[in-house]
């Protein structure tokens, strides 16, 4: 059924303003006049003051599962450890939970500490809301005034997802807003527009990377350009032809207060959510840059390594992220290359082996979903428009290209996870589908189709597409996302 929020607490942005403190450039207290401290001494102090342990904030009342607090799960791999799910579903489906209409974005949510946050536009703000997980009833929002405008004709709303740590969200804006939110209060600790700070020129659908959070670091894909001169006029979407980058491509913000602690990547950026993967029992940030991969130390930024990798057309773009494993790097891209394999040998990335030819004999071409490793096969929807997709399953074969174990043209791009022993897999047009790992087929299990659905009590759709987030399982819990609604279902039921 749906639940209504009973309540609705606003809560503003603050506001930074100079002060003249005898050292030129201090900033004022973003919570009061009175005190002259700076933002960041600020925000160290609330940090470190907030020292309950997180289990203590948690709402959740089921028994069993894992959190799902960032874009592609706890080890970026969309893998999920959860058992028990139903694969014989009720010919209407799985339960429904609760359902919320939301605002316009094309980024998913995230579950942790019992709360769903959810990151969406509406009116001219940028609006986080946090939702008790089992039950949809609303706790908070946070809003942030946001100007941007999609110069394609697709949504103006966030494309990035929240990454929850420990008691904090951090969210990334279409326009180029990254902020710092208290789980328990929606209160804000800090905020900065990275795409002003570091002149980036608009991509072709705004900011769109999740980042990501390593240790006291929180890293963002920024690829910034050179700045320009007083009087000149601002980039727009038209400057991209001709943008050039300046060495910001991946920044790494202190967490607590947002200062920069490293930049690397001579780079612009990307539609790819970085990673953090082990290479050679180092901790790397993974990234597919606009203009191929970079990877370096997550700690510090140092080891850059790179391989170009992009189509020559100039409305291209990279949106998958990298699939690591046993010091290999699987990339993939929709336009013209298809997809690449790199070894890592600790000094250099090289190339193992390359898709060539035409579409139509290259072994996967992943749009905007990363592909799912199970054993040594990866499973993904493959192609550019819904006319030359289908999902396929292909199997790694070292260090020579892979091959087809069989692929089923569907016309429906989707992304998904892999939870049980099991491919759960959200077609772009409201389809959810079990398939089974391992198997030499397309082999469906279980099927739901929530366009056909109905909304409880209503004759409206459960979703409407498109749906493009990767759906979330959290404690049991599935959530999915349509253009104007999150649906909670029943994955796992809980039991006795």
């Amino acid at each position: 059924m749906r639940v209504l929020a009973t309540s609705s607490v606003r809560i503003l942005s603050p506001r930074l303003a100079l002060a003249v403190l005898g050292i030129l450039g201090a900033l004022a207290n973003p919570w009061g006049p009175q005190n002259a401290r700076s933002q960041e001494t600020l925000s160290q102090e609330v940090l470190s003051q907030r020292s309950d342990p997180t289990e203590k904030l948690s709402l959740w009342t089921r028994t069993k599962g894992k959190d799902w607090p960032r874009m592609l799960g706890v080890h970026y791999d969309s893998k999920n450890t959860e058992t028990g799910i139903l694969t014989q579903w009720p010919k209407d489906g799985l339960r429904i939970v609760w359902h919320e209409k939301i605002g316009t974005g094309y980024g998913n949510g995230v579950a942790a500490l019992g709360r769903w946050l959810q990151f969406d536009r509406h009116g001219n703000v940028e609006r986080l809301s946090c939702y008790e997980a089992q039950t949809g009833k609303f706790l908070w929002k946070w809003e942030a005034s946001v100007v941007y405008q999609d110069a394609y004709g697709y949504n103006d709303g966030p494309r990035s997802s929240p990454i929850v740590d420990g008691r904090y969200v951090y969210v990334y804006g279409v326009a180029g807003r990254i902020a710092c939110v208290d789980i328990e209060t929606g209160k804000e600790l800090w905020q900065r527009n990275l795409s002003s700070d570091y002149s980036v020129v608009p991509n072709f659908f705004g900011v769109g990377a999740s980042p990501l959070v390593y240790n006291d670091l929180l890293i963002a894909m920024v690829g910034g350009s050179p700045k320009r001169g007083f009087f000149s006029r601002s980039a727009t979407i038209n400057d991209m032809p001709s943008a050039k980058p300046d060495g910001t491509g991946m920044i790494a913000l202190d967490k607590r207060t947002g200062k920069e602690v490293y930049r690397v990547g001579n780079y612009l950026a990307s539609y790819s959510a970085p990673i953090i993967a082990k290479l050679h029992g180092e901790d790397y940030c993974v990234s597919l840059m606009r203009e191929g991969l970079l990877i370096f130390r997550a700690k510090d930024g140092t080891g850059e390594q790179f391989f170009p990798f992009r189509a020559k057309t100039l409305e291209s773009v990279n949106a998958a992220s990298p699939v690591v494993h046993d010091n290999k790097i699987f990339i993939s891209e929709a336009y013209e290359i298809g997809s690449a394999m790199l070894e890592f040998t600790g000094s250099e990335l090289k190339l193992l082996w390359r898709d060539e030819g035409m579409r139509s004999n290259q072994s996967m071409r992943t749009h905007w979903t990363t592909p799912l490793l199970h054993e040594n096969r990866l499973y993904a929807s493959s192609g550019r428009n819904p006319t030359d997709t289908d999902i396929r399953c292909i199997e790694l074969q070292g260090n020579q290209p892979p091959r087809t174990v069989w692929s089923q043209r569907n016309r429906d791009r989707g992304t998904g996870m892999i939870v049980d022993s099991h491919w759960l897999w959200l077609g772009e047009n409201g389809k959810l589908h079990l398939l089974k790992l391992g198997s030499d087929t397309h082999e469906v299990v279980a099927e739901m189709d929530l366009q056909l659905q109905p909304q409880p009590g209503s004759k409206e759709p459960l979703l409407t597409p498109p749906s493009w987030a990767p759906p979330v399982l959290s404690h049991g819990l599935l959530f999915v996302r349509g253009s104007d609604r999150i649906i909670c279902l029943e994955l796992i039921p809980e039991s006795n």
